[in-house]
């Protein structure tokens, strides 16, 4: 029988197995294990302070504050759906290069993709569940094929790196944010928990595969692949501005009162801030993405990275 090439005594090989066996070990699913029977409970918050920034809106009352949260979370559930959207047509694609070669590392992007579906459908079906218990109006601005097209016109590099990014700023805001928390709806608490179990092993394997595709380039392409990273943050930050305004419009006419100008104002720039700090500030400001990122980079790009994040780390600073 003729035998595929696996390189098993690499350490890149064992990290990829150590997915294999996490992705194994805690497999769960989305009716048995997340949803249960279970409904949202709209008398409890979605999103934590630390996340939401609502405690900054001293002008709204509790319950406000608590719907605030709710129209953040429902937004941060559909903007995780549609990041997925493009992760996982990236890791079908860069798991070409496996396909006849390293087995073991076939097969944890292949689980990898399969979880990525996964979530996916998780985060449709409980956008509808929201929906059912929430006010009308709402809208997510962004077409998730039209923006996934988009960033898979990039370079696999920068694609890889804004993957990185995201699937360790989704550890960061639960470990840190979501787990702790006592006061959030348990069901909300259950989706993020169970989507963090799958998004640690992801992030092994986003380094693995970024690490392997900057080996591939030269430096003209590592500028070029820089340069595609950059575009890709400004275009996150422009969905978050449009939907930033989105929420803030539709919190202003469902809160059961008339906000002033300058209220209505407010509301709209604090979530930004938060949005900003949620999708982008959190995650480049994670020691261990620092340190990928910190290694694949020279010093001229890493300070052109630095220039191009700097209004937008300010701004999440500013109230």
């Amino acid at each position: 029988m003729m035998q595929t090439s696996v390189s098993s005594g690499s350490s890149e090989t064992s990290r990829y197995a150590r997915c294999i066996e996490a992705s194994k070990r805690i497999r769960w699913d989305i009716e048995r294990d997340v949803i249960r029977g279970r409904r949202f409970d709209l008398s409890k918050r979605f999103l934590p302070d630390g996340l939401s920034r609502v405690d900054e809106l001293a002008f709204l009352s509790p319950d406000e504050r608590r719907f605030l949260t709710q129209v953040q979370g429902r937004s941060y559930a559909n903007i995780f759906g549609l990041v997925e959207r493009f992760i996982a047509a990236k890791i079908v694609d860069i798991g070409r290069d496996h396909v006849l070669d390293d087995q073991v590392a076939f097969e944890a992007l292949v689980r990898f993709t399969d979880e990525e579906l996964k979530h996916q459908e998780m985060f449709r079906r409980i956008e509808a569940m929201i929906g059912e218990g929430m006010p009308p109006g709402y809208v997510f601005a962004p077409e998730p094929n039209a923006v996934a097209n988009a960033v898979l016109s990039k370079s696999t590099w920068s694609v890889l790196g804004l993957t990185c990014h995201i699937e360790l700023f989704t550890q960061l805001h639960y470990r840190e944010s979501i787990d702790g928390e006592q006061d959030l709806c348990p069901l909300w608490k259950d989706v993020f928990l169970y989507h963090w179990k799958e998004e640690s092993q992801h992030a092994i394997l986003d380094e693995l595969e970024w690490v392997r595709e900057d080996a591939t380039l030269g430096k003209a392409e590592r500028d070029a692949a820089v340069e595609d990273l950059i575009a890709l943050v400004g275009a996150v930050d422009g969905i978050l501005q449009t939907q930033a305004g989105a929420d803030a419009e539709y919190f202003a006419t469902r809160c059961g009162r008339v906000l002033t100008e300058a209220q209505r104002f407010s509301v709209g720039a604090s979530v930004l801030r938060a949005y900003r700090w949620q999708y982008i500030v959190s995650g480049v400001q994670d020691p261990r993405f620092g340190k990928i990122l910190g290694g694949l980079v020279d010093a001229d790009q890493g300070t052109r990275i630095q220039q191009a994040l700097a209004p937008i780390v300010q701004s999440v600073n500013v109230q």
